[in-house]
């Protein structure tokens, strides 16, 4: 019985990873009611600041934002949004090859890039495919801080100001409901006016402001654009949740399946086992 001794050890084996995806798979279904929920609380402050940068962009038309003008530098940045962990599925393959595609595009059009890397298999990534990073952070755990995050991307929008980038794009994966996430690659800068969307009705704003109106356009875009790099790394975060519980769930779904199996192999062995003994004490007695 040295086979089913091999095959029970296979079994216990599987029954306790079965038992870590089990495990795994709550711990993640509960991270991610928590992610959607800090993921949606941040939309409406996008939105709103979105709609007043908009009317302000409009209201004061001789004033222009360096955010809002282009220059003819042959650099692109990027801001790529991944996950610290593995064992989320498909995730961050999706996003990175993504990204890969749009740096072979600038690549062929003689253009070159710089990452900011946020989370540790963008950054080991890039690295890996010689990209050059210029910054990065990792280790932001379960919930984003703003404050983590603007060191790091305040590198690519001083290039972008200073004239040494020519668009800034940020590529994240954006959760569409529980079962599908989504991997984008949105251009950050320059803004143009379809994505400063202002007030729609048409309505023609005016303010008062304090100090001037440059101090507080310059204040409000780069507040925008903060808000579209929080946002991203809270859909992120949600995207990353949904898709480990979901393939947390398929493991512990397959590891019952391999238990089914080898079960099946153990019995027909002991089996098999049991009727050559039998067939062996046939036989002797008949040889009596």
């Amino acid at each position: 019985m040295a086979a089913g001794k091999e095959i029970r050890g296979k079994i216990k084996s599987v029954e306790n990873t079965k038992k870590i995806t089990k495990a795994m798979e709550m711990v993640a279904a509960s991270k991610m009611r928590k992610a959607q929920d800090r993921m949606r609380a941040a939309r409406p402050y996008a939105e709103k600041v979105r709609q007043i940068t908009g009317n302000l962009s409009r209201a004061n038309p001789e004033y222009t934002h360096p955010f809002m003008q282009t220059n003819d530098a042959k650099v692109a940045g990027f801001v790529v949004v991944t996950t610290d962990k593995g064992l989320c599925g498909g995730l961050n393959t999706n996003v990175l090859r993504a990204v890969t595609t749009q740096l072979k595009d600038l690549q062929a059009q003689g253009q070159t890039a710089e990452v900011v890397a946020i989370g540790n298999k963008g950054l080991a990534f890039m690295n890996r495919i010689g990209a050059k990073v210029v910054s990065s952070v990792t280790g932001l755990g379960d919930t984003p801080h703003l404050d983590k995050l603007i060191g790091p991307v305040k590198t690519l929008l001083d290039a972008y100001t200073e004239g040494r980038v020519n668009a800034v794009y940020v590529c994240y994966t954006k959760f569409i409901n529980t079962m599908k996430q989504e991997s984008v690659v949105e251009k950050l800068l320059p803004l143009n006016a379809g994505d400063l969307q202002g007030d729609t009705t048409g309505r023609d704003w005016d303010y008062v402001y304090e100090p001037d109106a440059p101090a507080v356009i310059d204040e409000l875009l780069l507040r925008y654009v903060e808000a579209q790099v929080y946002q991203a790394v809270a859909e992120n975060m949600a995207s990353e949740q949904s898709a480990r519980m979901v393939a947390m769930k398929a493991a512990t779904d397959n590891a019952g399946s391999v238990i089914s199996e080898l079960k099946l192999v153990y019995n027909k062995t002991r089996q098999a086992a049991i009727t050559k003994e039998l067939s062996e004490i046939v036989a002797g007695a008949a040889a009596v």
